[in-house]
């Protein structure tokens, strides 16, 4: 008798627990539930997501590479559609930083230097990796010098930073020198990029400006 009694004790203890505590519990449950069926759906989106904007930067590559040498008016159209998907639905993910770099050489093949500018500080405005930000900012500084602005494509250089693009920066700093009609400065410019790159074989074309540049002088 008395072990009966002791289970319909513990009988009775259960139900005043499961009274007492039984609805929070099942919140409780709920809840962490609901968290790893959110997480799973916010993986699968983001998988998803992922493979839609890779699909779409290759087609935007073939539709690219189609107007490469070609007059197709519509090939453009398809690479300036893609493009401002990938910018538009995938703002945060390298392919869209990529489609807006590829959309800006199609503006500056057809010499719409202000819409490339544009589509480069959108790069910049997203946080590119250093290393692609000095790309646009080279970029952007040869877009200026094409634009005759080379004051503004000067201003540009100064923002490079980093060793591996140093030389580049200071050779593009003596294209644009040049141009302004700054010879001596542009001499020194060229004489420091082939220091930078630590062997002028490197970089035969620079050699050639240099050369180039002592020409004119003596002429």
């Amino acid at each position: 008798m008395s072990e009966m009694r002791t289970e319909e004790e513990q009988v009775e203890a259960l139900k005043g627990w499961w009274k007492e505590n039984g609805k929070s519990l099942v919140i409780m449950i709920a809840i962490a539930l609901s968290a790893v069926f959110g997480w799973k759906t916010w993986q699968q989106k983001q998988l998803t997501d992922a493979e839609t904007a890779s699909i779409t930067y290759q087609n935007l590559l073939d539709a690219v590479s189609a107007t490469v040498g070609k007059d197709s008016a519509d090939q453009v159209a398809t690479s300036q559609h893609l493009g401002s998907l990938l910018k538009a639905e995938h703002e945060s993910t390298e392919y869209a930083r990529f489609a807006a770099l590829l959309m800006a050489r199609i503006d500056v093949d057809q010499e719409k230097y202000s819409e490339a500018l544009q589509e480069l500080d959108w790069v910049l405005a997203h946080k590119p990796s250093a290393e692609m930000q000095n790309i646009v900012l080279l970029r952007k500084a040869r877009i200026y010098q094409a634009m005759g602005e080379f004051e503004k494509g000067l201003s540009v250089v100064v923002e490079l930073k980093g060793k591996e693009f140093s030389a580049s920066a200071s050779e593009l700093k003596g294209d644009l020198l040049l141009a302004s009609g700054k010879n001596v400065e542009a001499r020194r410019a060229y004489q420091q990029a082939i220091e930078l790159s630590g062997n002028a074989e490197k970089n035969p074309l620079l050699t050639m400006k240099l050369e180039d540049l002592a020409t004119s002088e003596e002429g």
